[in-house]
Parts: structure tokens; sequence; C-alpha cells
């Protein structure tokens, strides 16, 4: 009896020398959505029935673990759905292969395969103690099949370069439209250390060609719009199984 009692107070004590670890928040996710011009297209932007970019910024807060502060859980999914009347035209886009990203990079996709400018994700790693935080480059790229995949950069500290997202769209319910649904891929930069985490998403996606004398867009905002605005929705996926969903409006075309 006396080497049991001994044993459950050294058991105690090691508890109780653990660090603190609190229970998983939700995720705070904010979503702003805007159409903007398309570069070398004029006319193109927030018109109504205009061909234009769509610019979405995320922010995620979240304590994971108190002790090493502010880590959100690691996405595993986004859906974003676009307004009701949106057009979008998939076809005839140059596209890049899958390999090609994986095993090239960028470099090695044809230029009218890009999807969007260089946009940028905020990354955090808990590494050890501490938490190593980077802005990693992101871009988006024409997938065959009328999707898309999301490359991400990161260089340093951070070292990963990979398609980070693939992505691809159904038709959802009114009020929307288009809805993206794309896949997240968990990002491990050292082996036994927790997947990265995404704190932030700033990215235009969007494109346009010329077919003889007739445009072809990528995406084309609704010809009317709701009094508010243009109603868009992303729902976010993470690895502890929460789903968060936040609600927008885009604003609508001042003429």
């Amino acid at each position: 009896m006396r080497r049991a009692s001994t044993c459950l107070a050294m058991l105690a004590l090691a508890v109780f020398a653990l660090p603190a670890i609190a229970a998983a928040e939700k995720p705070v996710v904010t979503l702003n959505v805007k159409a903007v011009p398309i570069p070398g297209f004029p006319g193109t932007g927030n018109h109504l029935g205009a061909g234009a970019d769509v610019e979405a910024k995320f922010t995620i807060t979240g304590h994971e673990v108190s002790s090493l502060g502010n880590v959100p859980s690691q996405l595993t999914g986004v859906n974003f759905y676009a307004p009701k009347g949106s057009k979008l035209t998939t076809t005839g886009f140059v596209t890049c292969p899958e390999a090609t990203l994986v095993n090239v990079g960028p470099e090695g996709c044809p230029k009218k395969s890009i999807a969007s400018p260089i946009g940028s994700a905020g990354v955090v790693d808990p590494l050890g103690s501490s938490l190593v935080e980077e802005t990693a480059e992101l871009q988006a790229f024409f997938a065959p099949g009328g999707g898309l995949f999301f490359y991400v950069n990161a260089a340093s500290p951070i070292s990963a370069q990979l398609i980070a997202a693939k992505g691809h769209f159904v038709t959802a319910a009114a009020p929307y439209g288009p809805e993206l649904i794309s896949t997240v891929a968990l990002i491990q930069t050292l082996p036994g250390a927790p997947p990265v985490s995404t704190t932030s998403v700033n990215i235009k996606v969007g494109s346009a060609y010329k077919k003889g004398k007739k445009t072809v867009y990528y995406a084309r905002l609704p010809k009317t719009c709701p009094k508010g605005g243009f109603p868009a929705k992303a729902e976010l996926k993470f690895a502890t199984g929460e789903v968060v969903t936040v609600l927008t409006k885009a604003p609508c075309p001042k003429k």
C-alpha cells in the first residue's frame, strides 16, 4: 500500500509538471472579397456583367496550444461560394499538368496557365518551444479538367514548395452560383513536427484571352447586384474536425 501511494504521488507530480494545454478553440475567420480589374483588359473589374479578377483575403486566428500562442488548427479544405449570376468559363484556358508543378515548379508551366498573380499565405509552425512564422508565396494555375491548382513557395525559415490545394467547381444553391471546392494538403516541415498552420491568405484569381475579336473571361460578374452587395461565403475545414462558415458581401458597382 505504501509503495502504491508513493507511485500515485509521483504520477500526480509528473502530470502537474506537464505544460498547460488548452482546449482547442474554434478558429475565428474573417473574409473580404471584391472584384478587381484584369490587368491588360480595359473595362473589367467591378462592373455589372463585366469580366473580373476575384480578390479574396482571409485571416484565421484561434489557439490550439496556449503555451505556444496563436496557432490555429491546420486547414484541410476551403469551399468558396460566388454569387448567383456569376459566369464561369473554364474551357479554352491553357493548363499546367500536375506533374509539372510537382517536379519542376511554376517555371515549368506555360505562362498562359497562370490563373493569378503571386499572392501570399501567412503560415506558422510550432517547432520545439517556439513559433516559426513566414509569409509564403501563393499562386493559382489552371488545372486540367477546369479546376485550379494553388502552389505555395515557403522559402525560409519554413521550407516547402508544393501544390498546397486542388480545387474543382460545382453549382451551389441560391443565393450562390459557382462553388470552388478545394482540398488543402497538410505540410510537414520536419519529421515528427506538427503540420504548418495557415493564418492568412491573400490572392486574386481570374484571367482572360482573345479569341479572334472576342474576349473570353474566366469569370464575369452578375448582371444585377442585390441591395447591400454580392453575397459570398466560405467554409473552412480544419484538421480538428471543425468547420467554420464565414459570410460576406462584395460591394456593388458604383455605376
